[in-house]
């Protein structure tokens, strides 16, 4: 076949595969609402059923035995979720306002799905165990999202915790009521919805088909066809619902959207086939993606912690981020180190300038010079973030996280490149919530990862260069992050 007859049957298995979806979701709606399903179990069902075709295409690509392609949809995917659901979502809305309890409860199943994703991808934990981890935190909180509102009082949870729990379902399902308001289904919604699975699959499968031929015939890498735009195109329903519910002020309900749809992205489309097919051998452009997943999951959720929502500063931070990877992934897939410094450059120096500003204007004064001495701070007896923790004790913990990531990594060699994880040592230093510590933190960090690349073989290549973008990358934004908190106390 053509290129010409290949690139219409792409567009029109996408199209299809997206109309599908989305009828599949309102007739999910419906028949959930017949039976009675509370309303956060009916936003997770929504959730998984606008995520059906890139299920489809990374299954289909893993069956295939296109690993990259099939772990690039998903994780791709979710990068892209991130930058759609939440980023642009935050800038169409101007402000999505969330409740913390949603954050935090939302945010501990996506930090601990995309912590496992990593192990999986970079070849740490196979695929079955990582799938049993995924459950064993996936399967409560779905218990919990459809328990009845009378039953939750019997949660087998200590009083506090369940108490907590409670309050932050009910909070969560205040937004989801809203937003979500179906009708009671009927026989025929049943039979739809089958039919839309089926025509779903079968739109998937020639999107993937068709695009992975497009690339063997015109020697497109893999990461890229997978990561970006299949990655790309099949979230797209996604990012339009959650575009939706922030313009109409539905803030729990677009993180609930992101986080649930990545979760079920891990679990049903890259862990449960490739427990069955297996993920092929660990890669460096796998890696990359899986840790900017990681990491930009964890900048989302921890400026939506600290500023009770995500602003259009905040948003457009995240689309630089996502941006910046688009452009490492081709840069890396195509060997150009030049590329992949532009890359992270040029949406990086719009990054920093507009933290800058958001450091700028957070307190009333700007910050004066002796609160940047570094020793004072770190020295002092003050209380971090953390309740009963000195910034002192913190600091240390964040250089010694750094520490222990690298000896590890050193260990291992080239089996394993664990660079990528340095970002959890900034990431620990914002907790001290000053400015100092946490730069300290972060420099330690980039430090790390520049020596890291000799034992791991990668030093000076563009993968070495990809790895430590992301950690200075981390670095600024945590720093910013800080400024803005010692301004604030």
């Amino acid at each position: 076949m053509s290129d010409v007859g290949l690139v219409v049957l792409f567009v029109l298995g996408a199209g299809v595969s997206l109309t599908a979806s989305w009828v599949l979701v309102s007739r999910l709606e419906r028949v959930g609402a017949r039976l009675g399903v509370s309303e956060a179990l009916l936003g997770l069902l929504a959730a998984l059923a606008a995520d059906a075709p890139e299920i489809t295409a990374a299954i289909t690509a893993l069956g295939g035995h296109h690993a990259q392609i099939g772990t690039g949809v998903v994780i791709g995917s979710n990068v892209f979720n991130l930058a759609a659901l939440l980023g642009f979502a935050a800038v169409v809305a101007g402000r999505i306002a969330l409740h913390r309890r949603v954050i935090v409860m939302e945010g501990a199943v996506a930090m601990w799905v995309a912590a496992v994703c990593f192990a999986v991808v970079v070849g740490i934990c196979p695929a079955a165990v990582a799938l049993a981890l995924v459950l064993v935190v996936l399967v409560p909180y779905v218990v919990l999202l459809g328990v009845p509102v009378g039953r939750r009082y019997r949660l087998a949870a200590p009083a506090r915790l369940a108490s907590w729990l409670r309050e932050a379902v009910a909070e969560e399902e205040v937004e989801l009521t809203e937003a979500i308001h179906p009708r009671r289904g009927r026989g025929r919604d049943c039979a739809i919805a089958v039919i839309a699975v089926l025509v779903v699959v079968g739109a998937s499968v020639v999107m993937e088909q068709t695009g992975s031929r497009l690339a063997a015939r015109h020697a497109i890498p893999d990461i890229v066809v997978g990561g970006l735009i299949l990655a790309g195109v099949t979230s797209l329903p996604n990012a339009v619902a959650a575009v939706y519910l922030a313009a109409r002020g539905h803030g729990a309900a677009t993180l609930s959207t992101a986080m649930n749809s990545n979760a079920l992205n891990v679990a049903v489309g890259l862990l449960l086939p490739a427990t069955v097919i297996g993920v092929g051998a660990a890669s460096g452009q796998g890696t990359l993606v899986a840790v900017w997943y990681l990491g930009l999951t964890a900048f989302a959720l921890a400026g939506a912690y600290l500023s009770r929502g995500l602003r259009r500063k905040h948003g457009v931070l995240i689309i630089s981020a996502y941006v910046a990877f688009a452009g490492v992934v081709v840069s890396s897939a195509y060997a150009s180190p030049i590329g992949v410094v532009l890359s992270i450059a040029v949406p990086g120096a719009i990054g920093l300038l507009l933290a800058t500003s958001l450091a700028r204007n957070a307190g009333k004064s700007p910050l004066k010079g002796a609160q940047l001495d570094v020793w004072r701070h770190i020295g002092s007896g003050e209380d971090s973030l953390v309740a009963g923790w000195s910034v002192s004790r913190v600091w240390y913990v964040a250089l010694a996280i750094s520490a222990l990531i690298a000896a590890s990594d050193a260990i291992l060699g080239r089996r394993v490149i664990l660079i990528g994880l340095l970002i959890a040592g900034p990431c620990c230093g914002v907790v001290t919530g000053r400015l100092a510590p946490t730069a300290t933190a972060g420099i330690w960090a980039i430090a790390l990862g520049v020596i890291l690349g000799v034992p791991d073989g990668i030093w000076g290549t563009a993968t070495h260069v990809a790895f430590l973008a992301a950690v200075v990358t981390v670095a600024i934004v945590t720093t910013t992050s800080a400024a803005i908190i010692e301004n604030r106390r």
